[in-house]
């Protein structure tokens, strides 16, 4: 197809397309007619439309979304950047797999050391890869977030000799870890950066961009949709000019190896239009919004509100210090019709955006500033204790399981993440045994029944 001189070339295309009111005997099945609302635009790979992850070695690089993929990796300053129409899932899927391709090629161990507070998607993407996990556990016994020590991250890459290294961060409550700082220990000992930013698309916008292509990172994944407003299932491969140029060759198949063969147009117009908001708003949007939440958690802080994490857009309370447990507060909010990220018992989380009305922001801050504080809850959270491995994560994903009550677990072996999302954050991995201390991490975050190997 001929190149289109545009910032927004696949919702041209679509537009131009609606316009000629064609007869649709083509897929998807409702031609066009409205149920939901968006099916006009809601096309498939006709004519003209591009492929994605065209895998044709002749395929046309002057297509619709390459042209667009193009654009948003200047904007994001990496040497490559796909699109996923399936969040950041699917990236992380492909970033592991050239992770095992990449160590195939060095002759390195197919082994991945991650703080413990990574995804169940890398779980079970690393299952399917059959790569070996080596876990860094948290030193303050928090399961959700993990602060990485320089030192003990240095030696334990020397000890393990990993092909990679894959980190959170941003991670559920907030927490940046120090990707700069981390790269460097990365790249002392030759071993690849892998970044979850599925929370931080919008670091790169900061005044000083604090995103992780641009901190050192191989290869990240940013999850669109939860920070810039992109239609959910909208995400970014990134990977960086530095990086092994295999990655730049190999992603385009490595996505392919995970995705669908039938994208959702509508997402990838979300994306395409991300680009047109990118280059001529989102700088001076991106530091409104921040200004307004650092004067959010000021005020909030000054009337006496414990703050947990340093994400300019995300607003953690701890909630205990001021007399409620964060379920029981998430539920006061809700009342208020303030609905929130997440929360658990220690934690409410709330995410901000550009999008987020200034007004808002304000009723919110009535609304905390009205909540009377209580005597503080002492209980606080149960410590991560790191279970015993018997199996390796392989084998326990493809073993036979039965779901049992958690209190018929103790002593077999986990087979599944038993965990929603949010936080996605597994309590016991695939392999691990479920011993007492995990029981009552178990039932301190309300989950009844576990998957464990029959």
């Amino acid at each position: 197809m001929t190149e289109m001189n545009s910032n927004t070339p696949i919702c041209d295309f679509v537009n131009e397309y609606i316009k000629k009111d064609a007869m649709r005997l083509h897929m998807p099945g409702h031609k066009g007619v409205a149920f939901v609302g968006p099916e006009k635009a809601d096309i498939t790979e006709i004519e003209g439309a591009d492929v994605l992850y065209n895998m044709n070695p002749c395929g046309d690089e002057n297509g619709i979304i390459r042209q667009s993929e193009k654009i948003a990796s200047d904007l994001f300053g990496s040497a490559e950047t796909l699109y996923s129409t399936e969040g950041s899932s699917l990236c992380i899927r492909a970033m592991l797999f050239m992770a095992k391709q990449y160590a195939a090629l060095h002759e390195k161990r197919s082994c991945i050391v991650a703080p413990r507070n990574a995804h169940r998607v890398f779980v079970t993407a690393a299952a399917l890869l059959d790569l070996d996990i080596k876990w860094f556990f948290p030193s303050d016994g928090n399961l959700i977030s993990c602060d990485i020590d320089l030192q003990e991250l240095d030696k334990m890459i020397a000890d393990e000799k990993p092909v990679a290294l894959y980190i959170t961060s941003p991670d559920y409550l907030g927490n940046i870890a120090d990707i700069k700082g981390i790269s460097t220990v990365c790249k002392k000992h030759g071993v690849l950066l892998l970044v979850d930013n599925a929370h931080g698309a919008y670091l790169k916008f900061l005044p000083k961009s604090s995103h992780p292509i641009d901190l050192g990172a191989d290869m990240c994944c940013d999850s669109a949709h939860k920070t810039l407003p992109a239609l959910t299932g909208s995400a970014y491969l990134h990977i960086s000019s530095s990086a092994d140029e295999m990655f730049i060759k190999n992603a385009t198949y490595s996505m392919s190896m995970f995705a669908s063969t039938s994208p959702s147009y509508v997402i990838l117009q979300s994306l395409d239009i991300m680009n047109l908001y990118i280059s001529e708003k989102i700088k001076d949007d991106i530091c409104a919004a921040a200004a307004c939440v650092t004067d959010l958690k000021r005020r909030l802080a000054d009337a006496g509100y414990t703050l947990m994490g340093d994400e300019p857009l995300k607003l953690t309370l701890k909630t205990k210090p001021y007399g409620y447990c964060g379920n029981d507060f998430a539920e006061l909010l809700a009342e208020k019709n303030i609905i929130c990220e997440f929360s658990d018992p220690d934690f409410v989380v709330m995410m901000f955006s550009p999008q987020t009305e200034k007004s808002e922001t304000e009723r919110l801050a009535d609304t905390l500033l009205g909540i009377p504080k209580l005597k503080q809850i002492e209980q606080s959270a149960l410590s991560f204790v790191a279970p015993v491995r018997e199996l390796n994560t392989k084998t326990a994903v493809f073993a036979p399981f039965e779901i049992v009550p958690i209190k018929d677990a103790v002593g077999r072996i986990s087979a599944a993440p038993s965990v929603n999302c949010p936080p996605a954050v597994p309590i016991v991995v695939c392999g691990e045994v479920i011993d007492e201390a995990a029981v009552k991490c178990f039932e301190y975050y309300g989950i009844e029944n576990c998957a464990v190997v029959r």
